[in-house]
């Protein structure tokens, strides 16, 4: 049975045209249900499905003119999204025509486009980008919101719980998964207004597919001891440029240990199972592929550095979360809630604005 086909923007990401087809192709190897619309540059794209022939089998192209920047503004991008690669394949979501999109392209520009085109699911304010990160458990974690939105209130907060909690469902296969609130500390007091009062709505909360655990600090994200972490979006951008940025120097000062000294290079050879298994664990490639919570459509953000791994990986999230029916889980979870919570937290907080 194949899925719903998937969107491709295939002129995002540092690495251009083939990386996207090289990724989009080993999608399509890991799994043959796999249909693709590939959008961009014709002439680039057909030249790239020639190593290629069984992505090609699967797939229809959609031309676009124009391509969006990298270091673009937003509000700019979105002015040209009926021509450009990032800005159809959205619109081709909207329209019926493919069931997700995927891009490594510009992350304001993805989330103006989706927000505009696909707009927000009733009960959901803002939408929230999430990501997910390897932990020293049996378990992922879930974290949001990592820069979709500046600012959030107590009810963004509960909502992106909510977001968080059904898409962890999906990933961990557990029925209530473990979620806390980042803060500074994890006693009851700490933090700001809209956090302790979030956590008190949540509290509260019953018929709710979760478990509410309080707030967690930044340096037990990835214990394993948590499914969802929840925040706002330039806390969460900051926390995960923090954890990628110390997965990187751990990678790079064991290199140059290994490499300072010939007893040093014996050593990593003896060692080596070991330092593949971690290279492996802290790869983003591994862990690839955001999603953008509460559309009315699958939206996934690449990596923009992504190579080809981690872009399968990506188109692999983007089909497991419509053959799980993502927001149709929301849906629920937001029904189960009722009217209650959301008229308690009503007109607290400033209205969040995306960030560039």
């Amino acid at each position: 049975m194949s899925l719903p086909r998937i969107a491709i923007d295939a002129m995002g990401g540092d690495e251009g045209v083939r990386v996207m087809m090289d990724g989009a192709a080993e999608a399509r190897h890991r799994h043959s249900r796999f249909k693709f619309l590939l959008v961009g540059d014709e002439t680039r794209i057909k030249r790239a499905l020639d190593d290629h022939p069984n992505l090609r089998q699967a797939s229809e192209v959609l031309h676009a003119e124009d391509i969006v920047g990298g270091d673009e503004v937003p509000t700019q991008a979105l002015r040209r999204a009926k021509t450009t690669s990032m800005g159809m394949a959205v619109n081709a979501v909207k329209m019926g025509e493919a069931g997700a999109a995927v891009s490594a392209g510009n992350t304001g520009a993805l989330m103006a486009m989706s927000k505009l085109a696909l707009r927000t699911m009733p009960g959901i304010d803002r939408p929230a980008l999430a990501g997910i990160m390897p932990t020293l458990g049996d378990n992922d974690v879930i974290m949001l919101d990592l820069g979709a939105n500046t600012e959030a209130d107590a009810r963004n907060l509960v909502q992106f719980a909510i977001m968080g909690a059904a898409y962890s469902r999906i990933l961990t296969g557990r029925d209530k998964p473990r979620v806390r609130l980042l803060n500074i500390g994890t006693e009851e007091i700490k933090g700001f207004d809209r956090l302790r009062e979030a956590a008190s709505q949540l509290q509260e909360a019953t018929g709710l597919a979760m478990q509410f655990d309080g707030y967690v600090e930044s340096d037990k994200i990835n214990r394993g001891e948590v499914d969802v972490v929840v925040t706002d979006g330039f806390s969460g951008n900051i926390a995960l440029k923090a954890i990628e940025g110390t997965a990187r120097f751990v990678t790079d000062l064991l290199r140059t240990a290994f490499t300072s000294s010939i007893r040093s290079k014996v050593g990593f050879l003896v060692s080596r199972p070991a330092t593949e298994l971690l290279k492996h664990h802290l790869d983003p490639n591994n862990h690839n592929g955001a999603v953008f919570l509460g559309l009315n459509g699958v939206v996934v953000k690449s990596h923009g550095s992504a190579n080809a791994v981690g872009i399968a990986n990506a188109v692999a999230v983007a089909a497991r979360l419509l053959e799980e029916k993502l927001t149709e889980r929301i849906a629920s979870d937001l029904h189960e809630l009722g009217d209650r919570m959301w008229n308690a937290t009503a007109g607290n907080g400033s209205s969040p604005g995306p960030a560039k």
